[in-house]
């Protein structure tokens, strides 16, 4: 290897990207006017800003050069990078400016109105100052896209870059993103016009040509790029201005890669493959086939690799509503390259979307301890009845919330269960860093019922994007088959309902209750449910009596989902020691990752609270011993396992 092509891999990032950072918003009823949309779905969005998120979810080490706003829709631009594995420390927060907004509605399968609010945005300030020699050194490559060419002071932003780039031996990438009315040539309801012939901006694009190392655009951003009318002669003529590989987008004709000089025959160069797919929104497919590009060409691929994996990527973003949020994963693209799919439609296969729904959660939990306080019925109980006694429970939540702070201190794997029905303060209290659980069940329902309505959907619309539905079954494999195929019908409403809002979903199975429990009950039990389609984010399940019981369930999820968080343990009111036995057996377990335990710590402080023989901070304290108690046990048993 020699000298330069070394300190280039030594580099910490493969790329930057340089321009728009949007907030996307994205109406969420299809075929229908801008006019008419009711409700939005909320994503990052801008050119650089998703192929920054594309890139990192195909395993390159990128970041983001921009400006948000110092305020809610910045700081979620932010957030949402950092959890998809961008380096943020170049974007910087304008105290003065607002961030930018995109609105879009899917009208029909070539329709889709746009609307960008840009005027005086954020990320239309950056300037020479935000760009760091340092930050743009520690790259292999920066992405500079046309946008940004339009402003004297974003040009002069991005053409630093370059300077530095070139001078550090880096890559440039120029995406050439026309967007006719981001330059004044179209009026603001014009946002989805994607070409206007225009001499001035020719001429302007051109002078970047000469710096380029890679140049992608569709057809039209090729002419504009040019300034001819006529496609070959627009290649030539950018050609004749750069050394540059050569990226002609074709939409579901796939792709040509040229390099080298530019022959009569528009198919004389590196043909990628197309993906033959339903057209549900085109809006970020070129981010999309641009992560996929670059994936390949940033690693040395060659030219047609990353023509395929760019064309697939592309398939992906237009089969699907939003921008960001559906560029591959890596591991999703590998399946997809490796199984295809039988839908036309991508975001109608199963198998595909299970992969892309589990490689892009929002946060990863490697473990778990939950204190569970979504008990209804019991609480009930325990108040007799009694309206005075019934009206505390809510208070009681919020005291359990107390002791599961003070013992997790701020560390991470905390979590809690709570409900609804009495437990809305406690949510409202609860540290927003907890995972937090929500039952649906009406508790006791055997065939499984939905507490206060069986219509999912109008109750999970509303809740908080990392709240986890819960859904628990009382399920034995020897149950008589109709009640288990309407046990397992109602557990599949849930699934999908989780699926279709976009929620996380824990799937509670009690066997014992309703007979025997060996070694094998559970992975039957678990084998029937996969059977049926369901792949839920974790599974709660009792304690096993043996280390066989719990080694058959690691093959079960092993084998029918690898890409399942795990299992929880629950408690069933179980004494310290019994579930001291139970937590030693699961730890032996490679998918078991913690315990979401109630009764055991809450039923005494709880009965006596409400008696008024204890005190708020008594309870507080008798809770945060039990559960204490728990967590040590648990990090204890780990600390034994890995010695």
């Amino acid at each position: 290897m020699s000298q330069t092509n070394r300190t280039q891999a030594d580099k910490p990032l493969d790329l930057i990207t340089i321009g728009r950072a949007s907030v996307d918003l994205y109406g969420q009823q299809i075929g229908t006017r801008l006019e008419d949309v009711a409700s939005f779905a909320k994503s990052v969005g801008g050119c650089p800003t998703n192929i920054s998120v594309g890139t990192a979810r195909l395993g390159l080490k990128s970041a983001l050069l921009t400006r948000v706003g110092k305020e809610q829709m910045g700081r979620f631009i932010r957030e949402q990078l950092e959890r998809e594995g961008v380096e943020t420390k170049g974007i910087v927060t304008d105290p003065e400016r607002l961030t930018a907004l995109a609105i879009l509605s899917v009208e029909s399968d070539h329709s889709f109105p746009l609307l960008f609010y840009r005027d005086n945005c954020a990320d239309s300030a950056l300037c020479e100052d935000d760009v760091s020699e340092d930050f743009i050194r520690s790259a292999r490559a920066v992405l500079v896209t046309g946008t940004h060419f339009a402003k004297p002071h974003t040009d002069a932003a991005q053409r630093k870059a370059i300077r530095i780039a070139k001078e550090n031996g880096a890559k440039v990438v120029f995406d050439i993103d026309y967007r006719p009315n981001l330059w004044g040539l179209a009026g603001h309801d014009a946002g989805d016009n994607r070409y206007i012939a225009s001499d001035k901006v020719s001429a302007h694009l051109r002078t970047v040509l000469a710096d380029c190392d890679l140049i992608v655009g569709t057809e039209e951003e090729v002419l504009i790029a040019s300034g001819d009318s006529d496609l070959l002669a627009a290649l030539k003529t950018i050609r004749a201005n750069s050394k540059a590989t050569i990226v002609l987008k074709r939409g579901p004709m796939g792709c040509i890669v040229y390099d080298g000089d530019i022959s009569d025959n528009l198919e004389d160069g590196i043909v990628g493959k197309g993906f033959p797919i339903e057209v549900y929104n085109v809006l970020g497919a070129g981010d999309a086939f641009m992560s996929g590009f670059l994936r390949g060409w940033l690693r040395g691929e060659p030219h047609a690799t990353s023509a395929t994996w760019a064309n697939a990527c592309g398939a992906f973003a237009v089969s699907r509503l939003l921008c960001a949020p559906e560029i591959p994963t890596w591991t999703e693209l590998q399946f997809f390259l490796e199984n295809g799919s039988k839908e036309k439609a991508l975001r109608k296969d199963e198998a595909i979307n299970h992969v892309h729904w589990a490689t892009t959660r929002r946060r990863d939990i490697p473990q778990l301890m939950a204190l569970a306080i979504d008990h209804r019925s019991q609480l009930e109980d325990l108040a007799d009845g009694k309206p005075e006694l019934l009206a505390r429970i809510p208070a009681l939540k919020v005291l359990a919330v107390k002791a599961a702070e003070r013992i997790a201190n701020g560390r991470p794997g905390f979590g809690m269960l709570l409900d609804d029905k009495y437990g809305r303060d406690a949510l409202f209290a609860v540290n927003k860093n907890f995972w937090i659980g929500k039952p649906i069940e009406l508790p006791g329902s055997r065939p499984l019922q939905f507490e206060f309505s069986q219509d999912l959907g109008s109750r999970l619309i509303d809740w908080p994007v990392d709240h986890c539905i819960k859904v628990l079954s009382f399920f034995h494999p020897d149950d008589p088959a109709e009640l288990k195929a309407t046990q397992i019908a109602k557990l599949r409403a849930a699934f999908e309902a989780a699926r279709k809002v976009g929620r996380e979903i824990l799937i509670e199975i009690i066997a014992g209750k309703h007979g025997t429990l060996d070694d094998q009950t559970i992975p039957r039990a678990l084998t029937e449910l996969y059977d049926a389609g369901l792949k839920p984010d974790w599974w709660k399940l009792e304690p096993q009596a043996s280390r066989a019981a719990w080694a058959g369930i690691d093959a079960v999820i092993e084998k029918r989902d690898p890409l399942c968080r795990g299992v929880v343990l629950l408690g069933l009111e179980a004494p310290y020691e019994a579930l001291k036995e139970g937590f030693a057996a699961a730890r032996t377990s490679r998918t078991v990752k913690g315990f979401a335990v109630g009764r055991t710590i809450f039923a005494e402080a709880s009965k006596a609270w409400l008696a008024g023989d204890m005190t708020d901070e008594q309870a507080i304290a008798d809770m945060a011993a039990r559960f204490g108690a728990l967590v040590e046990l648990w990090l204890g048993l780990a600390e034994t396992k890995a010695a």
